[in-house]
């Protein structure tokens, strides 16, 4: 059974790169955040640190064991936090950015909802495109769908979307279906300002990846805008399925490709950190996953597929 102490000495070499360090950092006596560290490899039966006169390295285990290690110690906490706060209610304010579209069509319905479960929060709630920064801005929670990389940020991904290339009857009866995704060069396109590849799609199918420059008669910040000018009749778009998804299943818009797939992306719940999370963001962030668990969008069966 691992030790937690030794687990937490073990990390406060880690973090302060030498025994002396860790044990300013701990408190303890260098000998007894060294023993820590030994008995703990004993335990495991591996060495978990390089030792020299110089400096202290992690063995490839010790590189395996510190990340595992570190997030148990954070869950602990976590557990920590939240039975320490379980008898008190959520309270306060909780400042709110999330992607318009999404904002608009999927999280407005949700607010009342969590208000009435929650009658000490309130929520100030603002809806833009671009990529806000928390900390210097102030919010408490983002919402962000895109493929999240390397961040000090924590998140939880409370669900997916397709992207989906699809178009109106009216416009395919006019112009015909592509083919193939280098035929969307010569189609009408309405295009999304953000769309992280530009004028380049890129698409995966059964000839491996395959990547086309679009030439838009619209570019527009508002997916809103090109699926309403989609819906007209006029040309092709590119969007994500919890905004197209409706359109798809009621035959106002069809899929196009179905063979060759756009990106998957990730709607996530962005917050600082993880350590002291307030009650009142913790409760919001397990009121969207929970409410986000089956999306509707994601139900449909896409015309053509």
């Amino acid at each position: 059974m691992l030790d937690l102490q030794q687990l937490a000495s073990f990390l406060a070499v880690v973090r302060a790169g030498s025994f002396v360090g860790a044990a300013d950092a701990t408190g303890l006596s260098k000998a007894a955040v060294s023993r820590h560290v030994t008995e703990l490899e004993a335990t495991l039966g591996v060495r978990l640190l390089h030792r020299t006169t110089r400096r202290l390295s992690l063995t490839d285990e010790g590189q395996r064991f510190h990340v595992r290690a570190g997030e148990l110690m954070e869950a602990l906490q976590d557990l920590e936090t939240e039975t320490a706060s379980s008898g008190g209610e959520a309270s306060g304010l909780l400042r709110i950015n999330a992607p318009v579209t999404f904002g608009n069509l999927h999280l407005a319905p949700l607010w009342p909802r969590f208000l009435a479960e929650h009658p000490k929060v309130s929520l100030d709630i603002v809806l833009n495109d671009r990529v806000v920064d928390l900390v210097d801005e102030g919010y408490d929670l983002a919402i962000r769908i895109t493929t999240l990389g390397s961040s000090q940020l924590v998140s939880r991904r409370l669900a997916t979307t397709r992207i989906v290339l699809c178009a109106a009857p009216a416009y395919l009866d006019a112009h015909g279906a592509p083919a193939h995704p280098r035929d969307l060069a010569a189609h009408e396109v309405f295009a999304y300002s953000y769309w992280t590849g530009g004028d380049d799609w890129r698409f995966n199918g059964p000839d491996g990846e395959v990547s086309v420059r679009v030439h838009p008669r619209i570019r527009s910040n508002s997916g809103d805008t090109c699926r309403v000018a989609a819906l007209e009749g006029r040309g092709i778009i590119l969007q994500p399925e919890f905004l197209v998804g409706p359109d798809l299943r009621a035959g106002t818009l069809v899929e196009l490709l179905p063979g060759y797939r756009s990106l998957e992306l990730g709607i996530h719940a962005v917050y600082p950190t993880r350590k002291h999370l307030p009650m009142k963001t913790r409760r919001l962030v397990d009121f969207l996953a929970a409410a986000f668990r089956d999306p509707a969008w994601t139900l449909h069966q896409s015309v053509g597929a």
